[in-house]
């Protein structure tokens, strides 16, 4: 690991947000296959990807920060300024260009999307923006972030929407159908909702010190790091199994499909057991990150082949 840690790719896939787009593509593969909707046009992959990199990368470019609150990657967004906001500003030109295609060429459909979509449509967005923080005059200042306690579920909730809920929409909106509120569709997003927001209190382990200096109260501040692994990410992981084993049974899973979806709840397990060691950044975005992909790499396994 050590001898890659000061390659360029391998610093600009990682810092650079990319291994979090292709966790975005992935989960969002896995919540069409689980929701039975047919892998379709790769433009909504290309945008849930270009989406995930410029948003992470975001809170990085627009940031200056100082010496002393310097990190391995925030000095290296300081010395790739240029770099990256060149690569923003295509991402973002991939954005903009491909959301008014598809726009334009779904239009009618579009227009006589109910309320409940256009809801849900900007309603995910909505969330998203007022977590890195919106200052208007209309309606104040505002940011989630702050929220220690929320952080995690904010992220959580936003994941879920993008690969949950957003793939089948994009598919309704392409064949001129409605958006339709399912209970599989629920289970799914509570359960990416749990897993996500679980691995975001996991991510916030690595801010601590930063965190506790500013007072800003995360979980892992207020309760420490023992009862947050242990009162917080292993019992909401063991709740998440229990739920999904009861669906499992409901739906009449087989054995094998069964036990390739438990392996990420056990994974995460396994991973929090590790959390008691300081570990590198890297750690955080292959492995806590890592998790993302095993999941759905598992989901996509056991949708395609039981």
């Amino acid at each position: 690991m050590n001898r890659f840690k000061h390659n360029t790719f391998f610093q600009l896939f990682f810092f650079g947000n990319y291994f979090a787009g292709v966790c975005a593509i992935a989960l969002s593969l896995e919540g069409s296959l689980q929701q039975h909707v047919p892998l379709f046009d790769p433009l909504f992959y290309i945008l849930a990807f270009a989406a995930t990199v410029s948003y992470y990368s975001l809170a990085y470019i627009r940031t200056e920060f100082s010496p002393e609150s310097a990190t391995n990657r925030t000095s290296w967004y300081t010395q790739h300024h240029t770099l990256m906001n060149r690569t923003q500003a295509i991402f973002l030109f991939i954005l903009v260009i491909g959301s008014v295609y598809f726009a334009v060429k779904n239009i009618e459909t579009i227009l006589n999307l109910s309320l409940f979509e256009w809801t849900l449509i900007i309603l995910f967005p909505l969330v998203s923006a007022f977590y890195y923080g919106v200052d208007n005059k209309f309606i104040g200042k505002h940011n989630l972030r702050n929220i220690g306690w929320l952080k995690p579920l904010i992220i959580g909730f936003t994941w879920a929407g993008l690969v949950t809920v957003f793939p089948v929409m994009f598919y309704a909106i392409e064949h001129t159908t409605h958006y339709e509120l399912t209970l599989v569709g629920c289970f799914l997003f509570l359960k990416n909702v749990m897993f996500i927001t679980v691995l975001s209190v996991l991510f916030d382990i690595k801010d601590y010190a930063m965190d506790y200096n500013v007072q800003l109260k995360t979980l892992v501040v207020k309760l420490g790091l023992r009862k947050t692994l242990f009162y917080i990410i292993i019992p909401l992981c063991v709740v998440g199994l229990c739920s999904f084993l009861i669906y499992a049974h409901l739906q009449n899973f087989s054995l094998m499909k069964r036990v390739i979806n438990t392996l990420p709840f056990l994974a995460v397990i396994a991973v929090t057991y590790s959390m008691y060691n300081r570990r590198d950044i890297f750690y955080y975005l292959i492995v806590i990150d890592g998790l993302m992909l095993f999941k759905a790499l598992c989901g996509i396994t056991a949708m395609i082949f039981f």
